[in-house]
């Protein structure tokens, strides 16, 4: 993020101190503050890191969104730095959005927290009547979860193409 930016996001940041009466002026922000931030932006999960590997998390509330946030915490200056591409940050070809773990592709990586149905990250939640999709023969958990399917991808196609029955 440039100076440039940053003077952008200023008036953003202050109109959310506000409104979320979080007092940053005695020696900035840690846990509680971003617990606090948390509560108030639900539409977005906040990962803190305090390096650029993936075991290197520092805050994470499970929050129901894909969605993400991802801070760098410096420990000199006591600043948080957006990381835009996590990815690139960590130097890696995928991390998971979920366990934020680095691996080659996301075909190898095993989330053992992933919905088995249509790959979403936290698992959609079971309905009592399964849905099916006519494209790829396969049921479903609820009708969201049928929607997703159709929407994830794995190796640039959907979970629907690539899995079929």
């Amino acid at each position: 993020m440039s100076y440039r930016d940053g003077r952008k996001i200023g008036p953003v940041v202050q109109r959310l101190l506000q409104t979320t009466c979080i007092n940053l002026d005695r020696g900035g922000g840690g846990i509680r503050e971003l617990t606090q931030f948390q509560e108030y932006i639900k539409e977005y999960r906040i990962f803190v890191f305090s390096g650029l590997n993936c075991e290197d998390i520092i805050f994470d509330e499970p929050v129901q969104t894909e969605k993400r946030i991802n801070p760098l915490y410096d420990d000199l200056s006591r600043h948080y730095h957006v990381i835009v591409n996590i990815t690139g940050a960590m130097a890696k070809r995928y991390v998971c959005k979920a366990c934020k773990k680095g691996c080659c592709s996301d075909v190898t990586h095993k989330f053992e927290q992933a919905c088995s149905d249509c790959m979403s990250v936290p698992p959609c939640t079971l309905s009592h009547v399964r849905i099916p999709c006519e494209l790829c023969n396969r049921n479903f958990r609820s009708r969201a979860c049928l929607d997703k399917h159709k929407k994830n991808k794995l190796r640039a196609k959907t979970v629907c193409e690539q899995k079929k029955n």
